[in-house]
């Protein structure tokens, strides 16, 4: 147990007996937990655990079919997220619920505007998230605009905006799981105070040594329930693993790669616009050979993003991009993955999936013109379902069927078939964006695998990870980018995660000048 926290011995949350049933899934069944005030208590478990319908549920986002839901030892039954937030409870979405075309101040208050005779009052909302902002020990610019920000900023945002509506009981859904290094220790300093000042976390989380290193409690979920409660001094990183997965934890590490002569993608000189007439890539090149994986590293705002939608075609740039010797620099996204190049994108639900839509039209996408899976200009329906099937069976999509809307699905399982539809056409170039963001140390291992297994077979791979196990663990060499350009190529084998945190903040660079 962190001795840092002072628990008061009271509970602040208990669910009971909690079950919540879908057409054709139980998402839970008889889940019990029970929080303590003033601690950080984390759920951990696989993708489709159940960990997210079970917060959705004391968020008020959904509501059980059995159970009881105890908040501060009163039972209450929330019908929408309004109620639980008025009953102090508020939740920070692994995918921000931020509009960036507003003001950081307008975002905390906005639908909480305080206002005097219908005008809102922006003196009193600027001293109340002052007051908020300091003991937090954080700095935020009220009047920049969200999309001005950094990822970090970003989320100390959006706890800023729950702590500004009461909040007393925080909800965090994976919220390192694009923080660098210096992010990370950032946040938990965050949820140390918070704690110190009387407020109780709840923190989902796919790594089990941020779990055991921030977490005075652990809730183990599988298959809908819960299985076991510990604490960091019951348990090991192995022995966590263990209890969600029933496994020993997977590794990245283990390279051993035979890189041909043939360069598969060159990329040189390449530009892509940014705003107020600063490139968001500048004059970038590279090249990665066959069985080659080349991982790109920074904090994201740095231009990767643009990169990999500009190496797409989606995002005008200059510069050439060549593929298999055949130049492709002002192809159009289509022309791109005809000559073998395949994208995993860096938002499943923004860039990835039609959430409505089932799943075989889902694994169609990008893939309609694919002679396997059409009959002259229209698509065989009987062909894309039983090429679903083959994705789900292979990458361990947990579903009833292909024919589930995707939203029914768990993240990480929403994630394994975005990443099966990209690999099983077998390209030969493959952007990789945050492959195994937000999926569990199992599903981690089975992406890792088919990444290694396309690498052997002459594959090469542009890995963006925010993980840097990940980075390390996999590549073969580490490109940084810091403010749009690449300012460092680094051997994985040499490079330590502190060391490739520094590059990506830039500490580096400037220790050099």
């Amino acid at each position: 147990m962190n001795e840092h926290y002072q628990h008061t011995g009271t509970t602040a949350v208990r669910l009971t007996g909690i079950g919540k049933r879908f057409p054709g899934v139980i998402a839970n069944h008889d889940v019990n937990l029970n929080v303590r005030a003033g601690t950080i208590h984390a759920i951990v478990g696989e993708n489709g655990a159940g960990k997210s319908t079970l917060m959705k549920t004391l968020y008020g986002m959904q509501q059980p079919d059995t159970g009881t839901i105890e908040v501060g030892g009163t039972e209450r039954h929330f019908r929408s997220p309004s109620e639980a937030i008025d009953a102090g409870i508020g939740m920070v979405h692994q995918h921000f619920m931020l509009a960036d075309n507003l003001s950081v101040l307008e975002n905390i208050i906005l639908g909480s505007e305080p206002a005097r005779r219908g005008v809102i009052n922006a003196g009193d909302a600027r001293r109340r998230i002052g007051d908020i902002v300091a003991s937090l020990g954080a700095e935020l610019n009220l009047d920049d605009p969200v999309s001005e920000l950094g990822v970090g900023e970003r989320q100390r945002v959006e706890i800023v905006k729950v702590l500004y509506r009461g909040a007393r009981v925080l909800i965090l859904d994976e919220p390192t799981a694009v923080l660098v290094p210096e992010e990370v220790d950032e946040l938990f300093d965050t949820l140390r105070r918070l704690v110190d000042d009387g407020a109780t976390v709840i923190f989902i989380s796919h790594k089990l040594d941020e779990v055991l290193h921030v977490s005075d409690d652990i809730t183990v979920m599988r298959q809908g329930t819960t299985v076991a409660e510990t604490t960091p001094s019951q348990v090991d990183r192995a022995g966590l693993a263990e209890l969600m997965v029933g496994s020993e934890l997977p590794s990245p590490a283990g390279r051993v790669t035979a890189i041909g002569e043939e360069v598969r993608l060159r990329v040189h000189d390449l530009v892509v616009p940014g705003v107020e007439g600063r490139p968001a890539v500048e004059h970038a090149s590279f090249e990665i050979r066959a069985g080659e994986i080349l991982g790109v590293a920074g904090v994201e705002g740095n231009g990767q993003f643009e990169l990999c939608t500009a190496l797409l075609g989606l995002r005008a740039a200059t510069g050439e991009v060549v593929i298999d010797g055949h130049d492709i620099s002002h192809a159009s996204t289509r022309s791109r993955h005809e000559a073998g190049l395949a994208y995993i994108p860096f938002d499943r639900h923004r860039e990835g999936l039609m959430l409505n839509a089932p799943l075989w039209e889902n694994a169609l996408l990008g893939r309609e013109d694919n002679p396997e899976l059409s009959k002259g200009p229209l698509v065989d329906i009987a062909a894309a379902r039983a090429s679903t099937v083959g994705i789900i069976e292979r990458f361990g999509v947990l579903t009833p069927d292909e024919t589930t809307p995707a939203f029914a699905l768990s993240g990480g399982n929403q994630q394994k078939l975005v990443v099966g539809r990209a690999m099983v056409s077998e390209p030969s170039v493959l952007v990789a964006a945050h492959p195994t963001r937000g999926i569990d140390v199992g599903a981690q291992a089975a992406v890792w695998d088919e990444i290694r297994r396309a690498r052997d077979n002459g594959m090469a791979v542009l890995l963006v990870s925010a993980d840097l196990e990940e980075l390390i663990g996999l590549s073969d060499r580490i490109a940084v980018m810091f403010d749009g350009r690449i300012t460092a190529m680094l051997d994985p084998d040499t490079t330590t995660p502190a060391e490739l945190g520094g590059h990506m903040t830039g500490s580096h660079q400037e220790a050099a000048r």
